[in-house]
């Protein structure tokens, strides 16, 4: 496909949490697709391999390290990723840890270090991001949640009750930024077959009786196709959300759960 018929040709696109795992394939999903990307982790290393994979398709990748839980380090590695690409377009917001723990005793800490990544983060990103998109009257914000988005789990409450935050952000300012020509909108993927999901299932054999082989098969019997998500079924719903065409959809939670959800 030639240049010009790309359909994100000349879009500029900023992806957090893109060293490894969904990150990762959206950030060579959008580039494939015709972006320029900034590319943020706090592993500098991982970003710069990814930033290798994006050289051969022909777009700039720029690996900004950055922790998003930090709002100085988020509006450093912001106006660097401006300066760099001559502006952002997309947003991806993808960075985001997993923890578990019964209620009775759970930790404080593991309840701010969720709502820190998975929900204040998002905040900052996107605080930090809209102004430019509101100057240039288009952009589109894609934040990753997770089915546990729309329902609760055992063991899950600081994870749950972020990326349901993540909703309730993503549809608030999906009204707010809509005479913008700004879309708003969030993926909630199931389990996806990332190393995010081979920690969960370390420590799922860890606490339990069950081999490793039995963990994976148990996750991946939590969708009735039974099987994890592909990180690049992620990656493709954000390529479309991140076109022109999808402008009709906005304050949306898309899942990509092989049927867990089915609301």
């Amino acid at each position: 496909m030639s240049e010009e018929h790309l359909p994100l040709a000349g879009r500029r696109a900023l992806i957090t949490g893109a060293g490894r795992g969904i990150g990762r394939s959206v950030a060579l999903a959008l580039a494939g697709a015709g972006a320029d990307v900034a590319l943020s982790a706090r592993s500098r290393i991982e970003l710069e391999q990814v930033a290798e994979e994006v050289a051969p398709l022909g777009r700039r990748a720029l690996a900004i390290p950055c922790d998003v839980t930090d709002p100085a380090q988020v509006e450093r590695m912001v106006a660097h990723a401006v300066a760099g690409l001559g502006g952002i377009d997309i947003l991806v917001n993808n960075a985001g840890a997993a923890a578990s723990h019964k209620f009775l005793g759970h930790p404080d800490e593991l309840w701010h270090r969720m709502l820190a990544i998975n929900l204040t983060s998002v905040y900052y990103m996107t605080k930090a991001v809209a102004p430019h998109m509101v100057a240039q009257r288009w952009g589109r914000i894609i934040t990753v949640a997770s089915i546990a988005a729309k329902m609760g789990a055992r063991y899950i409450a600081a994870y749950s009750a972020s990326k349901h935050g993540v909703l309730g952000l993503t549809r608030s300012l999906a009204m707010e930024l809509v005479p913008y020509n700004i879309t708003v909108n969030a993926i909630c993927p199931g389990y996806v077959d990332t190393p995010m999901t081979d920690a969960n299932v370390t420590n799922i054999a860890g606490r339990t009786r069950m081999t490793e082989a039995q963990a994976r098969e148990t996750l991946e019997k939590t969708s009735p196709q039974e099987r994890l998500i592909e990180p690049e079924e992620v990656a493709a719903m954000a390529v479309y959300l991140a076109q022109e065409i999808s402008k009709g959809i906005t304050g949306q939670a898309i899942n990509v759960d092989g049927g867990t959800v089915m609301y």
